[in-house]
């Protein structure tokens, strides 16, 4: 039977512009996407646009136009990014404008006040309105939130749900690996997050925080439901969950794995929260989050409304995919930000594409036309054994990779390839042998490599793996850069 994966990605709010750190999660999101399909898995795969949010509405206000106008506009630049980025989404969802999300977010509101999770009460907190949430006192440190700074006194009556009555069953999700949580120490901070004591939280805000924006909650239209709530259920109203529909079950009740990428601000909302809205009104949960770092510019985290994030559309326009992919594949690593410079991007398209990888296909083909493309008998010598004993290792070492949620390690194994064909072609020297079985064993050991790099590859770089393909099937592109240096 084959394997269903439901893989999404979080849905950003619209009220600013597209900046590298999303970008990343989108990439991310799309390898793992690619790499299952290659592997024979049936794969549904979503990303949209969280626009009921309550920043959409500031942002609209602070620019002196219509919430629907701003909202529409941003949502459109990110629904753009599929291109330039060479997405393979099957599905984008707008939270507003997308008649299969309201009916959802009410029916998963009906079967959490069925389960009787929901009351209103009075309340009064300090509101993050980065995090879009009540900050617990503890993590308001001297009132201010650690990550977005300054928090507003907010006093009103809100529904809320009864997260406290699942603090024990998400410990034992959690640390049971049930619901598992990539990298391991996300996992440790959700866990320990749950642990130290759950209080129920606000699932609803006073309508007039965004006049005639969000949905009303049922039966209460002085209350329109959070932000957190309606976002998160954009993952199975995509599916018609507000009906019932045959989507929802063979991609949500029905599938072998439901996979979140999300970034490490938002880890409680989806490792917490959402599994237990989904615990509530009885429907089945996630089986992984996986968890990404930031991308920083100069060290500042990246922020749309404060404007200043490299432009993924931008550079792509002016590097090329190829070149952008690959350093946000490269380059973040498990449980570390990273600091974007452009001269990085550079010097590692450069060194890794251009030099690496380009020049090893170009030598290849060069071979293969001269000789052609030699047997597979077993080539000689230790370096010949390095290549082949990489290659042996090289989708495992993939899989593993990206399993961990490690896209560095699953790189690292395809570049341990592309360095010991290098270093085999570089000290073997075929074309300064004459005719026999080593020089044939040799060309026929590159040209392996080479069409296995392109065949892995494909999910990392769509363009530049088809392109090598191409060039290692019928000389197309012969004597063209396949990576021009930058």
């Amino acid at each position: 039977m084959t394997h269903r994966l439901y893989l999404t990605t979080s849905i950003p709010y619209v009220n600013g512009e597209p900046h590298l750190g999303f970008a990343l999660e989108l990439v991310q999101a799309d390898v793992l996407a690619r790499h299952a399909r290659r592997r024979g898995a049936a794969v549904r795969f979503l990303t949209g646009t969280d626009d009921n949010a309550l920043k959409n509405v500031s942002a609209a206000e602070a620019a002196g136009i219509p919430v629907g106008e701003l909202v529409a506009r941003n949502a459109d630049r990110f629904a753009a990014l599929r291109e330039p980025l060479r997405l393979s989404h099957d599905d984008f969802i707008r939270t507003s404008a997308d008649l299969r999300h309201r009916p959802g977010v009410e029916r998963l509101w009906r079967e959490c006040a069925e389960k009787g999770d929901l009351y209103p009460r009075e309340y009064e907190g300090l509101y993050c309105a980065g995090c879009e949430a009540f900050l617990p006192p503890g993590e308001a440190i001297g009132g201010r939130c650690l990550e977005h700074g300054e928090l507003t006194l907010v006093a009103e009556r809100n529904w809320f749900f009864r997260l406290s009555r699942y603090q024990r069953v998400l410990a034992d999700l959690l640390s049971s690996g049930r619901l598992r949580v990539e990298p391991e120490s996300r996992c440790a901070e959700a866990l320990s997050f749950v642990r130290r004591g759950l209080e129920d939280f606000s699932v609803s805000r006073d309508s007039s925080r965004g006049p005639g924006w969000g949905i009303p909650v049922p039966g209460d239209a002085s209350q329109v439901i959070y932000v957190w709530f309606d976002a998160l259920a954009n993952y199975v109203t995509s599916l018609g969950y507000g009906d019932g529909g045959d989507l929802y079950r063979v991609w949500w009740a029905g599938a072998d794995e439901r996979v979140h990428v999300i970034g490490k601000g938002i880890l409680r909302f989806h490792a917490v929260w959402w599994p237990a809205l989904l615990l509530s009104a009885g429907q089945p949960l996630p089986t992984a989050i996986f968890v990404h770092d930031y991308v920083s510019v100069g060290g500042r985290k990246l922020s749309k409304s404060s404007g200043g994030g490299a432009d993924p559309a931008a550079l792509v326009e002016r590097l090329g995919p190829d070149s952008v992919r690959w350093w946000l594949l490269r380059e973040p690593r498990p449980s570390r930000d990273v600091d974007f410079r452009e001269d990085r991007l550079v010097a590692r398209a450069n060194a890794e594409l251009a030099n690496g990888l380009g020049n090893l296909v170009n030598r290849t083909v060069s071979l293969t036309t001269r000789y052609g493309r030699g047997t597979r008998e077993a080539a000689p010598g230790r370096e010949a054994a390095r290549l082949q004993a990489a290659l042996a290792s090289l989708e495992d070492d993939v899989d593993g990779g990206l399993a961990r949620f490690d896209f560095g390690a699953a790189t690292d194994a395809l570049w341990r390839v592309v360095a010991e064909a290098n270093r085999l072609a570089t000290l073997a020297r075929p074309w300064q042998l004459g005719p026999g079985p080593c020089r044939d064993a040799i060309v026929g050991l590159l040209d392996v490599a080479c069409r296995r790099v392109a065949a892995e590859l494909e999910p990392f770089l769509p363009d530049g793996a088809a392109r090598i393909t191409a060039l290692l099937e019928g000389g197309q592109g012969e004597g063209r850069a396949l990576f021009p240096r930058l």
